[in-house]
């Protein structure tokens, strides 16, 4: 015989997991001291710039006639 569960409960449960998923991505991205969000956007910022200078520009060349 299957067991009896309560839906009410589960729902719950399920809807206490996801908010405790989300806190856990919330104490990642915002409990940070400032120098910790500076870091990671200078790096950010650094990647940027370095995957940027590496570009081609096919914008620079003269048309063919």
């Amino acid at each position: 015989m299957a067991e009896i569960i309560n839906l009410r409960q589960v729902r719950k449960q399920k809807a206490r997991a996801q908010a405790e998923k989300t806190a856990e991505q919330n104490r990642i991205s915002f409990g940070r001291t400032k120098a910790e969000r500076k870091l990671t956007e200078a790096e950010r910022d650094k990647a940027a710039r370095h995957i940027d200078g590496h570009k081609l520009d096919r914008d620079d060349e003269p048309e063919p006639a």
